[in-house]
């Protein structure tokens, strides 16, 4: 690779191009889940945008495969590429088997596909809270699976019940949740309605920006009211 084509930069949205022909079901979101968990880090311009470059593209290349051809776990993806990085030789790959081990799945993978016997062991819950869960919009299926945002709600909410919360008791937190969501959707809206290159790729950027201020800024209200409240 020259120098010139090293310094090429791409949006996440050329990014996704570039990868789906072998990789038909990588996503932005997946993308940015491997940068979350340390195995990309693409420059940011001055606006804060992503630019990936070639070596980028070939590492995603790198981890993709590793995941769809031996399924490898990301640990073990992350240090064959602090191996690769050091210029080690790095060991034969090893296929592993296709199981999910629910303690190790994040709410942020956008790959995770749990079924309710998985989501259930997997949370600690019974049958009885997810059902009501799911009654209360807390938990929602996607055709006959769950994805790892269900398992993170449900370990929350089971945390929870043991100060005697109950899922009717978190339909407040879910309907803030649903209110935040929509002031996110009309900042975005312009975004989505744009046909140009790369526009629904920032559009998905810039809203997991403003959740994460926003999740933020709640922690932080709820933190100050419950000191309020000890401080009367």
């Amino acid at each position: 690779m020259n120098a010139h084509a090293a310094r090429v930069h791409m949006t996440i949205g050329d990014v996704l191009g570039r990868l789906r022909a072998d990789f038909p079901d990588v996503t932005i979101s997946k993308i940015r889940f491997l940068e979350s968990e340390g195995l990309i880090e693409p420059e940011r311009s001055p606006a804060g945008y992503r630019k990936f470059s070639h070596s980028d593209v070939e590492r995603l290349r790198f981890i993709l495969s590793a995941q769809r051809d031996n399924y490898l776990p990301l640990r073990v993806i992350k240090e064959q590429l602090r191996a690769r990085d050091q210029g080690m030789e790095l060991p034969p790959a090893v296929r592993q088997p296709r199981t999910l081990v629910a303690a190790e799945t994040t709410a942020a993978d956008p790959d995770v596909r749990l079924t309710r016997r998985q989501l259930i062991d997997g949370a600690a819950i019974d049958e009885t809270l997810l059902a009501d869960m799911e009654e209360y919009g807390l938990v929602r299926r996607a055709g006959s699976h769950y994805g790892g945002e269900a398992l993170a709600i449900a370990r929350a909410a089971a945390a929870l019940g043991s100060f005697g919360f109950g899922a009717r008791h978190l339909r407040a937190v879910k309907a803030s949740a649903d209110r935040e969501v929509g002031l996110i959707e009309q900042v975005i809206a312009p975004l989505l309605h744009q046909r140009s290159p790369g526009a629904h790729g920032r559009a998905e950027e810039t809203a997991h920006e403003i959740a994460a201020l926003a999740v933020q800024l709640h922690a932080v209200l709820v933190s100050a009211g419950v000191q309020e409240s000890l401080n009367r």
